[in-house]
């Protein structure tokens, strides 16, 4: 039997090809439950290669109830951060014998919600999810009886596992260590004031500047998106004003790129004019030019703990909390103070 492009092999095809019945073909291909002769085995095999068949995995996900599936659902792949934890996923998921399938909302949250639907009409066996916004489709979700491991900061009454790290805390960090310097005149880079996450790093700031008594200035705040091109506008926007602080905590690793290039573009150089550090950074962090000064995330700690949580479907819900890392690199003035010291 020649393969039929026009159409998708059926088990029946490969039973013919093979000269065997279709539940033959369903002990091979499964596994069982009964056994099947060697040489029959062989036949089978070589009739699914001939014919190009394919199982169906959504039928098999219906009778066994498992897809051997995750999905993942990320507001933009285009974040460094974003793309290492699901990177760290993916390898992690892939230890477990799980395919991890990949939805990218592009920031539309009607994307969003296009994927969580396909993603659970494929009968996935969890969902691992960061939401776009401050919005996120969790009853769609729970609806379904699907597990959820949320991988970002929602309401803890909402009834859902949840991943997470002290966002304030961190924030709170990085910026304190900035003010160690001694800086007088510090300003934030953000994300959208809307979200969870900005409100929660503008705090860390804030309470930062409090417990140093350094004033905060309201023209020193930009809000913009989570991107190279955000953090680019947003030091355009500084630069234009005229009234350019010392130094700058920006609140992911690609804006702080995208900041350093409009300062770049000026004429002005980080540390030594204008000081830097930043959240979320990736192993970009130390090959940037200069090596920024972020908060890390245990990526690879924190997607082994999303694993387990997502297979632990029975028992209690779960919010697990990680310790972030500061790293410290050359944007943040410490070389510099240093080498000036010295002289």
């Amino acid at each position: 039997m020649a393969k039929n492009s026009s159409r998708r092999a059926t088990r029946a095809d490969v039973a013919r090809e093979a000269g065997t019945s279709v539940a033959v073909v369903s002990y091979v291909i499964n596994n069982g439950p009964r056994p099947v002769a060697e040489a029959t085995r062989l036949r089978v095999l070589e009739a699914v290669k001939k014919t190009g068949y394919r199982p169906n995995s959504v039928a098999r996900a219906l009778a066994s109830g498992t897809s051997k599936t995750y999905g993942l659902v990320v507001p933009n792949i285009s974040n460094a951060f974003i793309a290492s934890f699901a990177h760290a996923l993916q390898q992690e998921a892939s230890r477990s014998g799980m395919v991890m399938l990949l939805g990218d909302a592009g920031d539309s949250r009607k994307r969003e919600l296009e994927l969580i639907n396909n993603l659970l009409s494929q009968q996935v066996d969890g969902l691992f999810y960061n939401s776009v916004d401050r919005h996120p489709y969790i009853d769609v979700i729970q609806a379904s009886g699907t597990p959820l491991v949320m991988l970002d900061r929602v309401d803890p009454a909402l009834n859902v596992n949840i991943l997470r790290v002290d966002e304030r805390e961190a924030a709170y960090q990085v910026t304190a260590h900035l003010l160690s310097h001694g800086y007088q005149q510090v300003g934030i880079i953000c994300g959208p004031l809307e979200m969870f996450n900005t409100q929660d790093r503008l705090s860390g700031w804030r309470q930062a500047l409090a417990d140093f008594d350094v004033k905060e200035h309201a023209e020193w705040i930009f809000p913009t998106t989570y991107t190279r091109d955000g953090g680019y506008q947003a030091a355009k926007k500084m630069l234009q004003a005229g009234n350019i602080p010392r130094a700058l905590f920006a609140t992911n690793e690609t804006q702080a790129i995208g900041c350093i290039r409009a300062l770049a573009e000026h004429g002005i150089t980080v540390p030594e004019q204008v000081a830097l550090v930043c959240f979320n950074g990736t192993d970009q962090s130390a090959f940037h030019v200069p090596s920024l000064t972020t908060v890390r995330q245990p990526v690879e700690e924190m997607a082994k703990k999303a694993i387990e949580m997502l297979s632990a479907r029975e028992g209690e819900v779960q919010l697990s909390e990680f310790a972030h890392q500061l790293q410290i690199g050359e944007s943040c003035g410490c070389a510099f103070r240093a080498c000036a010291a010295g002289k």
